[in-house]
């Protein structure tokens, strides 16, 4: 069995064209997994960009690529950038151990590198800084130091320093060791030279030391002691002092270079096993119960000796099949096991493992704790489902995916184009678990159903570009539903006679409002034989058919209690047939004068702000018929948490952007059904009275 102490399970954030894929690109080359470093702007990238990756900000080709450095074994995992995708980024940060974040050397501490940071903040994973592109124009390591603190909030501890700056960035200096590393004009990595510090900063290298040193003690209050008396702590009390602290989150590394100039990456990967956890070093995985969701007390300990909990984290589907990767926790599983997936209760052989490394698969005959693989051909595994022994069923603390709430109906622009839509968006769905699907049995339309407009858009750009699906593409819309507001009392008789036996079903019933999201609940107080019993379960049935479509706008209809107390039946013509036909015909007559109203969904939407356009956001945010329910100052600007109709929120993130100058940012999610006010609920009733003519 492996040595778990040498493994690193990380993942790369940064902001979009900060140098991330170029990054992994130099790790894998450095490794030595790749020969041929290929460039992004040359469109050779190992793990190259589809053409939305401009749009995305994820790679989509690999999610994670393994490799060895120092006797160490790497997972590095692409994490993605858009703040629409934040399924995409949870999940990622779920099963990672440390990342690093990438920032840009002249465009610092961007919008969406404090959302990525933030999510790991609250993810609670170890991380180091890596400052990049300081061969650009207007880079300055420093300034960017600065944004980190001011910024993110954070505690930036200085571990290299850059040598000459634009053109003249020719190498770093390693602080801690007092050396300089210094790059030819070669390109190459390899070809670097220890020298000593340039006289000119021999100074500011000092008081960068003194400052790492003081941090680093801070940690272990005996070394401490020590250098308050003047005692120098050598090179590997600090480094185990630095290796705590990044733990505990209380400083993070920081170090400088240029991915693309191949200058500085060695530093990183050895800060990667010097100081980032390993997976038996960070809080093991809860488990929880399967019917509550709520942690059990146990933990996935990180062990080969305890049975399997593995978690599905990502699905993708490539040209080697569909790909289902997979982050052990504890135990081992081997090629030819069988496994149980407890999220439905059935059982999976694993067939082929690989573990990828760069654009090559390698066949594995065994995994274990700690392990990130992927496994081919897995048939119902989805995102966030628990794979465990047999024997000892348990679920991991399971992923949270929110509900949709913004459709759009397609359909494809030529005939032939149906099936092919059917069997892309079959992939898709399993690929986004907050992507959904169904389809409009009265118009036949397919409706797509997602998160956010963007991520809409999206996905049919995917099938537009990458399955060849062109679709005609309808106005986003909402998911209203209707209830009632008043309790009615009535009667309702169905009687049919022609020739042989009629039918007759009488029934005396009362319709009430219930519960806020009790749905509907029917109950029969009918004493004496005035309506029999077996014919209750069909009146039953009756009312519950007719809950699919209102009297309004035909939307589905929430929050209903029916009761039956009196009704008549006659003892030939009477049928569970006519009963249920005296029920739909109830329910048609009674809503109406029961107080029929819409509702529409409301979001929790939380927007992010620079402090200078707080009072802009929260104007708009009003004029959107929104409720503000908190604000909450941090180091970089302003939280406003609000619930705003989802009808007033299309084409909110252009807004947004307009008046934060493109620093805002928001995320939305959904919080309830509310009332629609009178002048709303008219247009909406008015809109599908049109579409309903048409049809």
């Amino acid at each position: 069995m492996a040595d778990l102490s040498k493994y690193r399970n990380i993942g790369i954030f940064a902001h979009v064209d900060a140098g991330k894929t170029t990054t992994t690109e130099r790790i894998l080359k450095l490794t030595g997994q790749i020969h041929k470093t290929g460039e992004v702007h040359d469109g050779e990238s190992t793990t190259d960009f589809m053409e939305q990756e401009a749009e995305r900000g994820i790679t989509i080709q690999s999610a994670a690529v393994s490799c060895f450095w120092n006797n160490h074994r790497l997972n590095v995992i692409d994490t993605p950038g858009h703040v629409d995708f934040t399924v995409e980024v949870y999940r990622s940060l779920k099963v990672l151990d440390g990342g690093i974040g990438v920032f840009c050397g002249s465009g610092g501490v961007e919008p969406q590198s404090e959302t990525n940071w933030r999510y790991a903040n609250e993810s609670e994973v170890a991380r180091l800084i890596f400052v990049n592109k300081l061969d650009r124009m207007g880079a300055d390591f420093f300034n960017v130091v600065d944004q980190v603190k001011n910024v993110l909030g954070a505690n930036p501890l200085v571990m290299t320093l850059p040598i000459g700056r634009e053109d003249d960035f020719v190498g770093v200096v390693d602080v801690l060791n007092r050396q300089a590393y210094v790059w030819d004009d070669t390109g190459l990595p390899e070809n670097y030279e220890i020298k000593e510090i340039p006289a000119d900063m021999v100074d500011d290298v000092e008081t960068y030391r003194e400052e790492l040193v003081e941090t680093a003690v801070e940690q272990d209050d005996d070394l401490m002691e020590a250098y308050m008396e003047g005692e120098e702590p050598s090179i590997e009390d600090l480094k185990r002092c630095i290796r705590k602290g990044t733990r505990d989150l209380a400083f993070f590394p920081t170090f400088c270079g240029s991915a693309f100039k191949n200058k500085g990456m060695q530093l990183i990967l050895d800060a990667v096993v010097d100081y980032l956890p390993a997976p038996t070093e960070v809080d093991p995985q809860p488990l929880t119960d399967p019917e509550t969701g709520e942690p059990t007390g146990e933990v996935a300990l990180v062990d080969e000796k305890e049975p399997l909990r593995a978690l599905a984290f990502k699905i993708m589907d490539d040209r080697f099949g569909a790909l289902t990767f997979i982050r052990i926790y504890s135990g081992v599983m081997n090629k030819g096991d069988t496994i149980l997936n407890s999220a439905t209760g059935k059982t999976e052989r694993i067939g082929r493992m690989v573990e990828m490394q760069a654009d090559e698969r390698n066949e594995l005959t065994s995994a274990q704790a700690g392990d990130i693989i992927a496994v081919v051909g897995m048939k119902n595994v989805q995102t966030g489902h628990t794979l465990c022994d047999v024997k000892h069923e348990c679920t991991l603390e399971p992923m949270i995916f929110p509900e949709p709430v913004i459709s759009i109906a397609v359909a494809p622009k030529d005939k032939g184009g149906s099936e092919k839509m059917g069997i892309a968006i079959g992939k898709m769905v399993a690929e986004d678990p907050s992507f959904q699907v169904e389809t409009d049995e009265d118009s036949g339309e397919t409706i797509l159903k997602g998160m956010g407009e963007l991520h809409l858009d999206i996905k049919v750009d995917i099938l537009k570009r990458t399955y060849g699906v062109d679709l005609i593409v309808g106005q986003p819309q909402v998911a209203y539903r209707e209830t009632i507001t008043q309790p009615v009392e009535d009667s309702y008789t169905h009687k049919k006679q022609s020739g042989g036996s009629g039918q007759f079903g009488k029934i005396d019933y009362r319709i009430k409002p219930g519960e806020p999201n009790s749905g509907f609940t029917f109950s029969s107080t009918v004493v004496g034989g005035n309506v029999p019993k077996e014919f209750w379960p069909a009146i039953e049935k009756g009312f519950a058919g007719m809950m699919d479509t209102g009297v309004l706008a035909g939307f589905p209809v929430l929050d209903v209690e029916v009761e039956l107390f009196d009704g008549g039946f006659h003892a030939v013509d009477s049928s569970a047939v006519a009963f249920e036909i005296a029920a739909k015909g109830a329910f048609r007559q009674s809503m109406p004068k029961a107080g029929a109203q819409l509702l529409e969904p409301v979001m929790h939407v939380d927007v992010f702000t620079p402090e200078d356009h707080v009072g802009d956001v929260i104007g708009d945010l009003n004029r959107r018929r929104g409720m503000i329910k908190d604000q909450m100052a941090g180091t970089t600007g302003v939280r406003i948490k609000a619930d705003v109709p989802l009808s007033e929120m299309f084409g909110y993130i252009g807004t947004l952007r307009t008046m934060t100058s493109g620093r805002g940012q928001f995320s939305m999610e959904f919080s309830h059904y509310a009332p629609c006010p009178a002048n709303v609920a008219e247009a909406v009733i008015a809109e599908q009275k049109e579409k309903d003519a048409k049809k």
